[in-house]
C-alpha cells in the first residue's frame, strides 16, 4: 500500500473526525460532559428537594415529621403539591398549645398539695413507708 494520500483528499481534517486508530475525542469529551452534568443536576435536584426538611430541623418534632413525610411523598410520587405543602409547613410555626396546658396542670397539682414533678410525672417516695421494708 502506498503511504501517499489521494489527490482529492483534504490535507486538513477537523478535530471531530475520528482518527484511523479508532479514538474519537469528541465522543469521549461529550461522555465526560454528560456524566458531570448528570451528577451536578442530580445533586442540585436532591439539595433543592431536601430544602423544606433542612428548614424544619429547628421546629417541633411533630412538624418536622410532617414536613419530612411530605418531602418523601413528593420525591417518590413526583407530585409538586406535596413539596409545596412541605415548604409551607416548614415556613410556618405551629402555636405551642401543650406548654400552657402543662403549666395549668402543674399549678393545679401544686394547689392540691401533690408533690409530683410535672416533667417526669414521678411521684416522690412517701417518707412514712421506709424503702426496703415489706409488710
Amino acid at each position: 500500500m502506498a503511504e501517499t494520500t489521494h489527490e482529492l483528499a483534504p490535507h486538513y481534517l477537523p478535530s471531530f473526525i475520528p482518527s484511523a486508530d479508532g479514538s474519537d475525542p469528541l465522543f469521549t469529551g461529550i461522555i465526560v460532559v454528560v456524566l458531570i452534568a448528570t451528577l451536578l443536576i442530580g445533586t442540585l435536584y436532591l439539595r433543592l428537594h431536601a430544602l423544606p426538611e433542612r428548614m424544619a430541623h429547628h421546629l417541633s418534632p411533630v412538624q418536622f415529621t410532617l414536613v419530612a413525610t411530605l418531602g418523601l411523598l413528593a420525591l417518590f410520587t413526583h407530585q409538586n403539591l406535596y413539596w409545596v405543602a412541605a415548604l409551607l409547613l416548614a415556613l410556618m410555626r405551629f402555636p405551642d398549645l401543650e406548654g400552657p396546658l402543662n403549666s395549668i396542670a402543674s399549678s393545679l397539682r401544686a394547689m392540691q398539695g401533690d408533690k409530683v414533678d410535672p416533667i417526669t410525672a414521678d411521684e416522690p417516695d412517701d417518707p412514712a413507708t421506709p424503702t426496703g421494708s415489706k409488710d
